[in-house]
């Protein structure tokens, strides 16, 4: 994969090309353990069943992205949302995208498109945390019991360079006290793009409060969509449905 350089750091993205010139960018933003290989083929998937060019990329720590150099603080999604994510459409040259996140990365496009400083066209978020729930904290802490007694670390080591790096500089940020205040919901307001926010049903990172938070408080138009036999990542535990969901809203904000 190509490298680009943000901030002094170097970011691993891929860029899939449009198959329709009309059609909107989507960027990608991946989990908190995730990065651009774990998509797997969801990319072309979704850039095909669209014709969007499809940008996805890893974040700082993760996948064959730059280490860090040090510990995340509660703000990191801020500084995600605010300050590398612009810098990587300036650097890319995209303008007016669907930002499509999960779980963190949705997080992150509800900061980004919150702030009003750049043109979002939409937003599709899966499994997004606007406030931290007791559910999501023990399903993290049991998180850092599995990498240390299973082969949790060994099958990550297959996607980041850095696999302590990246499972430690999400893991001990999300358990750390001061961190049970994060709250995004004031970012909600100033939101009027439209809005697709998927969950699981059996997400074990998160409740439905989640979206019924986001729905009450986001002034854009917003679809919610709970889907049955789905755990943490919609793309991966139902694939089909999540992508029939997506491409239906794409092409209903699409010009």
């Amino acid at each position: 994969m190509p490298f680009v350089t943000i901030k002094g750091w170097r970011l691993e993205y891929q860029l899939i090309a449009a198959s329709d010139a009309t059609a909107p960018t989507l960027i990608l933003l991946h989990e908190g353990l995730g990065s651009l290989a774990q998509w797997r083929d969801f990319p072309a998937r979704i850039a095909e069943a669209t014709g969007c060019a499809t940008l996805v990329y890893s974040r700082l720590g993760y996948g064959q992205s730059d280490k860090l150099s040090e510990a995340r603080r509660v703000d990191y999604m801020h500084v995600e949302a605010l300050e590398t994510l612009p810098a990587l459409r300036d650097a890319l040259a995209i303008t007016d995208p669907v930002l499509v996140g999960h779980s963190d990365g949705a997080s992150i496009a509800l900061i980004h498109a919150g702030a009003r400083r750049w043109s979002v066209r939409g937003l599709i978020l899966e499994a997004p945390h606007v406030f931290v729930e007791d559910v999501t904290v023990a399903s993290i802490a049991a998180a850092r019991e599995a990498y240390r007694t299973t082969d949790l670390r060994s099958r990550l080591a297959r996607y980041h360079r850095d696999v302590d790096g990246a499972f430690r500089g999400w893991n001990d940020i999300w358990l750390a006290p001061e961190f049970r205040a994060w709250n995004i919901e004031d970012c909600l307001p100033a939101i009027t793009s439209p809005s697709l926010v998927i969950q699981g049903e059996d997400d074990e990172y998160g409740t439905p409060a989640q979206l019924d938070a986001i729905a009450a408080k986001i002034a854009g138009p917003i679809e919610t969509l709970l889907l049955p036999d789905c755990k943490h990542s919609p793309h991966r535990d139902q694939p089909d449905a999540a992508l029939a969901a997506m491409t239906r809203f794409v092409k209903t904000i699409a010009p």
